[in-house]
């Protein structure tokens, strides 16, 4: 186009910002961007999917800003801005985006408000996707997996169970993704007696809802599916049947090998795990997750030396271990902490919270489950290094750096570990 010296229009500029994007090319999509004498609304929504893509995010919602000074933005733009915010810790350029949903007259629209309660359902209290839920004249199902997720994600499950009822009760079928809401509901359900929290999963609810998936929706199960009923029936202790099951499955997926593998809270379990890491390794002996997995197990149970040949193991293939951390943004920067972290700001207040606080939890009772220590030390040094978890890193500079009140949000690489409760 150089070359043969051809007059750029913005159509043809659109599309080379496309190509580009497309093609892993940021800077030369915004060198195009930059020459551009005029902008319409695909430009502008063409760089920002590019931000979105190479996920930076901060860049995206600038040049929105920008975008709002010179167009007027449309509710697929919104929707753009809306999925960007629901990958940020700090809830508040959602919050300014849905300011900008009702100045706009937006707020009516079906797919603008599904959108808005994903983003509240992710990064936000479950009442602010109620509240959306309830606004809106209309629901799809589209909605109802929205509020079914925001349900799940803020473990509310009493009334995520409610929320399926009264979906199922106007009528709306449900899909792929309202089963893979339940399930998980099923696995966590929690319900008072005499003022007191019982835990405990729905098993029979559970596989009923996986049976009616194929037999009454119709439905082709994915491997999410089958990996939540196996977590399902692993968490009732029902360590046998969950093998059964797998055995069944017309698919052998790894994912779902580590469902049941995470489960090692007695000796039994621990019998049906080794089997399954046997199949794991086979399937898939690159993996370094089930080789940490395995070591787990085996130091739970005090077994050092078959904790010592599997670390051996992983070196000699040449496998790195993911390391886990805990980060928290605050006032628009991000902090991330690493278990056992010493080279961080605040070290040593933080430092001194957790041990204020570990002081006052013992005089209320509380004492240390050990076993998320899986080294081979003396217990006052486990102690010690469970008041290093990197949640509790996190948690402890949050306290320390906003105000009283304030909800912490803290996210992780990892599965969260059990001993997170301050």
């Amino acid at each position: 186009m150089k070359k043969r010296r051809f007059q750029s229009d913005v159509t043809s500029d659109n599309i080379l910002i496309d190509m580009y994007t497309k093609c892993g090319d940021l800077p030369a999509s915004r060198e195009v961007v930059g020459r551009m004498m005029c902008r319409d609304s695909v430009s502008w929504k063409s760089m920002i999917n590019c931000y979105i893509q190479y996920v930076n995010y901060d860049e995206a919602l600038k040049l929105a800003s920008s975008m709002k000074v010179v167009l007027k933005v449309d509710s697929i733009t919104c929707v753009m801005l809306l999925s960007v915010s629901t990958r940020l810790v700090d809830k508040d350029p959602g919050k300014e985006i849905h300011c900008d949903v009702i100045k706009l007259g937006f707020d009516s629209d079906l797919i603008v408000n599904n959108s808005m309660a994903d983003m509240y359902a992710k990064c936000g209290p479950l009442n602010y996707s109620v509240k959306i839920f309830e606004s809106m004249k209309t629901h799809d199902r589209v909605t109802w997996n929205k509020i079914i997720a925001a349900c799940v994600q803020s473990g509310d499950f009493t009334f995520g169970l409610r929320m399926i009822n009264q979906m199922r009760s106007e009528g709306v079928m449900p899909d792929v993704a309202t089963v893979l809401g339940i399930l998980p509901m099923c696995s966590f359900f929690t319900s008072k007696r005499q003022g007191k929290e019982i835990h405990g999963c729905l098993v029979e609810e559970g596989l009923a809802c996986f049976d009616q998936m194929q037999k009454d929706y119709n439905l082709e199960p994915r491997i999410e599916h089958y990996s939540c009923v196996v977590d399902l029936l692993s968490r009732s202790q029902l360590i046998y049947k969950a093998e059964r099951f797998i055995k069944s499955m017309p698919l052998k997926q790894m994912q779902v090998y580590g469902a049941l593998y995470l489960v090692h809270a007695d000796q039994v379990a621990t019998q049906v795990a080794e089997r399954v890491a046997e199949h794991a390794f086979e399937l898939k002996p690159n993996d370094t997750g089930y080789y940490v997995l395995a070591s787990n197990i085996n130091a739970s149970l005090g077994k050092w030396e078959q904790v010592r040949t599997i670390r051996k193991s992983i070196k000699a293939r040449g496998l790195k271990k993911d390391p886990g951390c805990s980060w928290i943004e605050i006032k628009r920067r991000l902090y991330v902490f690493g278990t056992g972290d010493k080279f961080f700001e605040q070290f040593e207040e933080v430092n001194k919270l957790l041990g204020i606080v570990s002081g006052l939890m013992a005089k209320e009772g509380y004492v240390a489950d050990l076993r998320y220590v899986l080294h081979d030390v003396e217990e006052d040094e486990k102690r010690d290094m469970l008041c290093g978890h990197s949640e509790r890193l996190a948690m402890a500079f949050g306290l320390l750096n906003t105000e009283p009140g304030t909800p912490l949000q803290i996210m992780k690489n990892l599965r969260v570990c059990g001993i997170v409760t301050l």
